[in-house]
């Protein structure tokens, strides 16, 4: 990386459109079944964006929010296929890095500036739902963060910590309180966080990427990059039948990059995680959850979930190096059955598995990879609102000049471990299991 930043739709039925996508929840309940063409032929445009995901979108809907609408943005497969149609559907302000690591390694003023992105793309977000008239609702506030440890001074140490340095209004659920809501004995005290919600994340990814059209962005799926030629004033980025030249690239792939760009490549560490969906359990759901919010848990790799309104749950949580792993739907249910033995016998109607793209340092990549050339990747499981914040960030330094993207240079390219990444990974993973269980 440079000095300073280290290294025309046609509509077609559900059924087809299910198809092209996982079958997941999320799949099973699009707003909209438009699809868009591929590339054919030689397109110019002012910027393309490889990665049709949250990233990508975000990007070019920042961009053309700005003025900057010749924008061209190339999909391997249908928009929001990666992590927007496979996560929780949480939407929340920071990164997979935590705010005190952030100081730690940034200071406080620049911790307060690059968490600070993130809040206002908390705005942002709940702007562009209603200008756009997105249809990702039930839009439903709140989110727990329920300590599976007994130690309600670290967490109210920790609301002080964010409250008085990051202006956040999270606040401190004792355990009667939790376990009034969420019937486990697992449990103990929460932070909760007000401003952060939860809903339906392929569908605002969708809703994005037909903002961005409405706009003048042209989109094509189906049309993976092939070839990158990324040096000179003019970039050119070959498809299997088309080639777009642009001034400007934005690369945003995440854990699907493969090695297009293998300098790149080798600091993306792609990640499996998982999500199940039950049946709905109609008056069973009340003996084990009786909140609606987002919750999560204090583990390394925590379990999240949230009830939906038609009494099903959407449970989420592993990471592994396996992206596809055998028994899916038993390894997801006996998760939840840890947490909620009273729903023995819930069957599970679907799950599916995702890939994330992770960094050492936990951290997006966001910044100027060369001149011209700028990276949006690697959200590490904590993308719905930091996408945004990156595509923000991106959008400004390429149409105003802005130099906000000058935060990210302390979390540059650092090796991911090559291919023996995801194992290291895993290692680690189980490593922090163990003591997730000594801490108990």
């Amino acid at each position: 990386m440079q000095a300073g930043f280290p290294t025309g739709p046609a509509s077609v039925s559900l059924a087809a459109m299910t198809h092209a996508y996982i079958d997941s929840y999320y799949s099973r309940t699009l707003a909209d079944t438009t699809r868009r063409p591929s590339l054919e032929g030689e397109v110019e445009a002012d910027v393309c964006v490889i990665g049709g995901g949250m990233a990508g979108l975000a990007t070019a809907l920042g961009l053309a929010e700005r003025g900057v609408t010749n924008v061209v943005v190339l999909e391997g497969r249908q928009v929001g296929f990666g992590a927007s149609g496979r996560n929780g559907g949480f939407v929340s302000a920071g990164y997979s890095r935590g705010p005190a690591a952030l100081v730690k390694s940034v200071g406080l003023e620049n911790a307060k500036a690059l968490y600070g992105l993130t809040q206002e793309a908390m705005g942002v977000i709940r702007r562009r739902i209603g200008q756009y008239d997105m249809p990702c609702g039930p839009l439903v506030d709140g989110k727990l963060n329920i300590s599976w440890f007994d130690r309600p001074k670290e967490l109210k140490a920790n609301i002080a910590f964010m409250n008085e340095n990051f202006g956040t209004r999270m606040e401190f659920w004792p355990r009667a309180r939790i376990r009034d809501l969420y019937l486990s004995k697992r449990y103990y005290d929460a932070i909760y966080n007000p401003d952060g919600f939860h809903f339906h994340s392929l569908n605002f990814t969708r809703g994005t990427a037909a903002a961005s059209e409405g706009l003048g962005v042209r989109i094509f799926e189906n049309s993976p990059a092939t070839r990158l030629d990324l040096d000179g004033d003019t970039k050119r980025v070959q498809t299997a039948r088309g080639t777009v030249k642009a001034r400007q690239v934005v690369i945003a792939t995440s854990g699907y990059l493969h090695w297009l760009l293998p300098r790149l490549r080798f600091s993306i560490l792609p990640i499996g995680t998982y999500v199940m969906l039950t049946e709905p359990l109609g008056d069973r759901l009340k003996t084990a959850m009786r909140g609606n919010h987002a919750v999560s848990d204090s583990r390394f790799a925590p379990d999240y979930y949230r009830a939906l309104p038609d009494s099903r749950i959407l449970w989420g949580g592993r990471i592994s190096m396996a992206t596809n792993p055998a028994n899916l739907d038993r390894l997801m249910l006996g998760d939840m059955l840890k947490v909620y033995p009273q729903l023995a016998g819930t069957k599970v109607e679907v799950a599916w598995p995702g890939t994330m793209g992770y960094t050492t340092h936990k951290m997006p990549l966001i910044g100027e990879l060369k001149p011209g050339v700028w990276v949006n990747t690697c959200f590490g499981g904590h993308g719905m609102c930091s996408t945004t914040a990156g595509g923000e960030t991106v959008a400004k330094a390429i149409a105003q000049g802005d130099e906000s993207w000058k935060l990210f240079r302390p979390f540059g390219l650092s090796f991911a471990g090559g291919p023996v990444g995801p194992l290291a990974a895993q290692t680690v993973y189980w490593y922090w299991q163990l003591r997730d269980l000594m801490k108990r």
